[in-house]
């Protein structure tokens, strides 16, 4: 099964080893056809600590590193 490979925005970078990562989706309302905008936050390990805030990254599931993390970040752009 493929692993998801998702892009976002770091917002936090306080924890160690550790980053939040906002994933922002659009999509068009079925009934309204408007674009709307959907974000979701996500934790991902940074073993580095190298990311810092605002900084562009992709994110790539993998296995569980604890309770709420399951994603790694895999390069930034």
């Amino acid at each position: 099964m493929p692993r998801r490979v998702l892009r976002g925005t770091v917002i936090s970078d306080k924890n160690n080893k550790t980053v939040l990562v906002r994933v922002e989706r659009k999509f068009r309302h079925p009934l309204y056809k408007k674009v709307l905008t959907r974000s979701k936050k996500f934790s991902a390990h940074d073993e580095k600590n190298f990311y810092k805030n605002g900084q562009a990254v992709s994110i790539i599931e993998s296995r569980p590193f604890s309770k709420s993390k399951q994603f790694e970040v895999i390069y930034s752009s």
